[in-house]
């Protein structure tokens, strides 16, 4: 998410859509067979957009100054494409070429925060750590979702509220400029995302998206947004700033 909550600092971070919330444009109901591919469909692409993100945050890395200073048109085109998923998902190939082309502007506007960190003393295990932590993070709570009792598909509203909070906390800081304020949003984001994995999770295991690409792209949002939040706070942990 270029800018999840258009902060300044928050570079590389996006804003998330409701895709499938709640069932709310799902119309069929699946056989078991058919929900069984739907998910299998669904985590293949996930694995496949993920891969494109990371194929573009090595990209951005090595155009980190280009990048920096077109930062808002490479933004402009990342939340394009995002939206334009929605409108071409059950278009193929084009809603593939257009998922896999927002996954790689994603990474290509992470490059710059990359790029800093990684010529900082220790900037390397600092990324590879927040990855690691969200790796860990990312399939605790997918587990979690699979084996509680407790339904969170109807959290939809609340989640999405409380995301609307928090990037007005986060447009309230860029005024601010407060690193304390920002290291708490930033914590915010975390607890948030991991909702959302639940959230999600449960949704696709259930086939309440209407289609695989809907699924693939909000787990994505997930450990996306969830890795910048933790590479930021470990950032400003390790900062002597």
């Amino acid at each position: 998410m270029s800018n999840n909550f258009f902060n300044n600092q928050n570079r590389g971070q996006t804003s998330r859509p409701a895709f499938g919330q709640e069932n709310e444009f799902a119309t069929t109901h699946r056989s078991e067979t058919d929900l069984v591919t739907f998910i299998k469909d669904t985590y293949k692409l996930f694995a496949a957009t993920m891969l494109a993100g990371t194929a573009g945050a090595y990209v951005g890395v090595e155009m980190a100054g280009t990048i920096q200073s077109m930062f808002w048109g490479f933004f402009i085109l990342e939340i394009a494409l995002l939206f334009g998923i929605s409108f071409v998902k059950h278009k193929a190939p084009l809603n593939l070429i257009v998922l896999f082309a927002f996954a790689f502007v994603s990474g290509l506007t992470l490059g710059p925060i990359l790029a800093r960190f990684i010529g900082m003393e220790g900037g390397s295990a600092i990324i590879a750590n927040a990855f690691l932590m969200t790796t860990v993070i990312f399939g605790f709570f997918s587990m979690f979702a699979l084996k509680t009792k407790t339904d969170f598909t109807s959290f939809g509203k609340p989640l999405f509220i409380a995301f609307l909070v928090v990037l007005a906390f986060s447009v309230v800081n860029i005024f601010l400029g407060s690193p304390l304020i920002h290291i708490l949003i930033q914590g915010a984001v975390v607890m948030l995302f991991s909702f959302f994995i639940i959230f999600d999770t449960q949704n696709i295991i259930q086939g309440n998206y209407e289609t695989p690409i809907d699924g693939a792209v909000a787990l994505y949002l997930d450990f996306f947004n969830l890795f910048v939040a933790l590479l930021q706070i470990m950032g400003i942990i390790s900062s002597d700033d």
